[in-house]
């Protein structure tokens, strides 16, 4: 197998979904462009016709998100058309699965550079849009009729772990909506955002140089007073949750060798990866036995982990995460520069944003060997990503 080599990722600015969002009046197909070509303005020694494939992931396959998006923004980015490309979809994983997907063929010789990512226009295309489950799938009693509703599952991983409180998830968030700040502020997040031209039917022509969800300043008293939309008296709110959110993520994958040969970064190296279903109806404890699969099959243990990106989908999974695993809410190592429920969270695209994080805070941390990206996935799955640091000093 050949070492593969995460080169650079880079995303849009996230924006709200629906008819306020910064880009109501953008297409999801152009985002993706914007990604591909800011990916080759950064790297001018990687010439367009070695990319062997192009992979774009996309929860809702559909409207300026279907026609097999890998391949159409690969000609609409100007790439030549020997340079194939596909969809797929694996809900919130798909840029991760998108990434995993190239990276196997690169590391078995079918390829030897790759551009992986997603996009989600949330608010063009709403989760499920166009969906027609099976009816058998509820009759059959082959899920909780909770399943598919994401909001519902994550009040259900409350009633499993009734120690994760309200309280605590209400903390965590506020935590996220502050390290995001400081972040941004310090000039950690930014660099890897692509400006977007997005247009106004009144206001006319803009540009998206910044996120739009985060709420700086968030409190926990301020978050204690939001409605609980998933269920009475709930646990879950739109503050201790990720969003509706429109984005895309890309990035450029490559063997090391290749990579160094173009002149190409070698931002971090990929060791192993797995995904794991649990029950659908409490689908964000998914990371726990990804994380365990992944962790065993690379011969590491969690003690090796310096660094993790957790997706924030709801602040709830992401502390049954933390506490399976005996870490704590607040340990600096973990989304350092806070995650999803401030940033947003536009599904498919999501999972090379944690990548394109850890790639960044890698490159400050030679202290830091190994780190994991992962997620929990809609339907009851979770994925995780090891990867190392190439900056890593040993015991120096």
């Amino acid at each position: 197998m050949r070492n593969v080599a995460f080169v650079e990722g880079v995303r849009t600015p996230f924006g709200k979904a629906g008819d306020k969002g910064i880009y109501a009046n953008t297409r999801a197909d152009d985002l993706v462009v914007k990604v591909i070509r800011e990916l080759l303005r950064r790297h001018p020694g990687l010439p367009p016709e070695r990319i062997d494939e192009v992979a774009v992931a996309a929860t809702t396959q559909t409207g300026d998100q279907g026609l097999t998006i890998g391949r159409t923004a690969a000609l609409l980015s100007g790439l030549p058309k020997s340079v194939p490309g596909f969809a797929i979809d694996r809900m919130c994983a798909g840029a991760m699965t998108a990434v995993t997907t190239t990276a196997s063929g690169i590391g078995f010789g079918a390829y030897d550079i790759v551009v992986a990512g997603g996009v989600e226009h949330m608010g063009r295309h709403p989760m499920g849009e166009g969906v027609d489950p099976n009816p058998r799938i509820i009759a059959d009693k082959l899920v909780d009729p909770t399943a598919l509703v994401m909001g519902q599952t994550a009040e259900n991983v409350h009633d499993r772990y009734p120690e994760i409180t309200k309280q605590r998830t209400d903390a965590y968030a506020a935590r996220s909506q502050e390290r995001y700040a400081d972040a941004v502020k310090a000039g950690k997040i930014g660099p890897e955002l692509v400006p977007v031209a997005i247009r106004h039917p009144e206001l006319g022509w803009g540009l998206a140089t910044e996120d739009e969800p985060p709420r700086p300043g968030t409190t926990v008293e301020q978050l204690a007073g939001l409605k609980t939309p998933f269920r009475p008296h709930g646990r879950v709110t739109a503050g201790n949750a990720a969003g509706l959110n429109d984005g895309a993520t890309g990035a450029i994958l490559a063997e090391e060798g290749v990579a160094r040969e173009l002149g190409l970064p070698v931002g971090m190296r990929l060791v192993g990866y797995a995904f794991a279903g649990v029950e659908p109806e409490v689908m964000g404890i998914g990371p726990v036995p990804a994380t365990e699969k992944a962790l065993r099959r690379a011969g590491l243990s969690i003690s090796d982990i310096g660094l993790f990106e957790i997706n924030e989908a709801f602040a709830v999974q992401v502390l049954a995460f933390l506490d399976h695993f005996g870490i704590a809410e607040d340990d600096p190592r973990v989304n350092p520069w806070g995650g999803a429920i401030a940033c947003g969270h536009p599904l498919a695209s999501s999972g090379v944003r944690l990548m394109t994080q850890l790639s960044r805070q890698f490159a400050e941390r030679p202290d830091v060997r190994y780190g994991i990206t992962t997620m929990c996935i809609g339907i009851g799955m979770g994925g995780t990503v090891i990867w190392e640091n190439p900056a890593w000093e040993g015991d120096k």
